[in-house]
């Protein structure tokens, strides 16, 4: 097997498989190369000479520019290449309106069918504070359920805590209310205690507005100042939750009730070559099958935008990405932060040299499915097929938004690692080998495989079943370890 992968035939870097050493000997495209530097596994090597101020060439596409004369079998990193990307840029739309070619499937999903028509992939027990003050309350009383009831008919028992609900102002406010009702909705949960203190900002009347309709027998309230024993009160409330959840059961259900997230983390050099398009074949046979699949980190579209915007259903959606792009751009500019602050140090650790580097990989969890729509923060998705959501890319937010817009499951592709779960399943995917040998505690399946030899058509059949299995109701590995958890967005001022 060869120790280097050439992306695309326009290229001219090449990524390491294993690592070289300087002195190396390399046969690429008919041409010898002597490789002149340590290239460490995942990092970029040139295989032409690249001149000063020349465009370094990854996926086909420029990820940057040489910032000195770069030889070939010279490391392509840091040291030497840099961003091309500037501030907001004009947007002409050249549809492009792929039609992947893909068979339906006969398989089913084992599901939970609530009363609106979405599917639950876990019948879980939630209590939901409005705000912060009865983060406490709510612990002692999910503690009580879990030590004086059955729970055995329920998935998990637990309280999503939060800091925010009082003090918050504007945006910031909107997006706790928007964040919250979604939770306090969401299919996967089987019963849910929204709890308030009572004097909070979010007061309960205005959140049950955003909220809408939802199904009274899975859904109640409780205003702590307004009973004499809030813990009491509680339990009762969750103990009619839990009885009536003990008449769940699971269903066979079509494939076009999923809604998977689509999230990278920790992203090191193979994540645009081996977990990330594996995510994107997935989302496209998902669409095929009527489902969903959301994309979001804005950020991290930046220098691989125009992929997504040509692939826009029609102008519309086209203007609604360009402004999801730009309107991005402006809130980092409106706290003077610099826009292109990006790759981190993980990522540049794994060989991602600019943001665009980035951005072409991370884009690629979207596959080649045509863009139907583009979702504000918090906002339910309602079309079927592969939708924009606005978040950045921070982990734990970017994940809690997928699911906050309606995803079951989150999959999650990392080449560093990370053990942190969402509030719904969120299946850690990793790019290479070592780490999911590495990391069994965090890992739930590797797409490393890839680079063994073995095709995308098994890898992709492999992953399709085990995801099947894990909305059957297999658990991963951070529902294991009872790592869920909540993130909302914040971007103002806290009074």
């Amino acid at each position: 097997m060869n120790k280097y992968l050439k992306i695309a035939p326009a290229d001219n870097v090449c990524v390491a498989i294993e690592d070289l050493a300087a002195g190396d000997m390399l046969n690429i495209d008919g041409a010898d190369i002597t490789v002149r530097d340590t290239v460490t596994t995942g990092h970029k090597f040139a295989i032409k000479e690249i001149r000063e101020n020349e465009d370094v060439i990854k996926y086909g596409y420029p990820i940057g520019h040489a910032t000195a004369d770069i030889h070939a079998g010279e490391h392509v990193h840091t040291h030497n290449v840099k961003t091309n990307l500037h501030d907001d840029l004009q947007y002409s739309y050249v549809p492009v309106h792929p039609k992947p070619d893909i068979g339906k499937s006969d398989l089913t999903i084992n599901g939970y069918l609530r009363y609106n028509g979405e599917m639950g992939i876990r019948n879980e027990l939630w209590i939901v504070p409005t705000v912060g003050c009865v983060n406490g309350q709510a612990q002692v009383i999910i503690n009580r359920v879990k030590s004086e009831l059955d729970v055995s008919h329920i998935d998990d028992v637990r309280v999503y805590t939060h800091n925010y609900g009082c003090s918050q102002l504007g945006d910031d406010h909107v997006n706790t209310q928007k964040a919250l009702a979604a939770l306090a909705k969401h299919p996967n949960a089987g019963g849910v205690l929204v709890m308030s203190l009572g004097c909070e900002n979010n007061q309960q009347k205005d959140l049950k507005k955003v909220m809408g309709e939802w199904d009274d027998n899975r859904v109640r309230f409780l205003i702590s100042q307004e009973v004499q024993d809030e813990i009491e009160t509680g339990f009762q409330m969750m103990k009619e939750l839990a009885g009536y959840m003990s008449k769940d059961k699971r269903e066979p259900l079509p494939l076009s009730k999923l809604k998977a997230g689509l999230k990278c983390g920790g992203s090191d050099g193979f994540s645009g070559i081996t977990a990330n398009p594996l995510v994107g074949q997935f989302s496209d046979w998902l669409i095929a099958q009527g489902g969903t699949g959301i994309l979001t980190e804005v950020p991290e579209m930046f220098g691989a935008e125009t992929i997504l915007m040509n692939r826009a259903e029609n102008e519309k959606v086209f203007d609604d990405t360009v402004l999801l792009i730009n309107n991005f751009k402006h809130y980092f500019r409106k706290f003077d932060q610099p826009i292109y602050e990006n790759p981190s140090p993980g990522n540049k650790a794994g060989g991602i040299t600019t943001l665009e580097d980035k951005s072409l990989g991370c884009t690629q969890k979207g596959g080649n499915s045509e863009v139907v729509d583009v979702l504000d923060y918090g906002q339910p998705v309602t079309r079927h097929g592969l939708n924009l959501l606005n978040a950045p890319g921070n982990d734990l937010v970017a994940a809690s938004a997928l699911a906050m817009s309606g995803c079951q499951i989150v999959l999650f592709t990392t080449g560093r690692g990370t053990p942190f779960g969402a509030f719904v399943p969120t299946m850690k995917i990793s790019t290479n080998s070592r780490l999911y040998n590495f990391k069994q505690n965090w890992i739930d399946f590797n797409a490393g495989a890839l680079l063994e030899g073995n095709s995308m058509e098994k890898v992709l059949n492999d992953f399709i079943n085990f995801t099947i299995e894990v909305c059957d109701g297999k658990h991963l590995k951070h529902e294991e370890t009872g790592f869920n958890e909540i993130a909302i967005f914040k971007t103002g001022v806290t009074l």
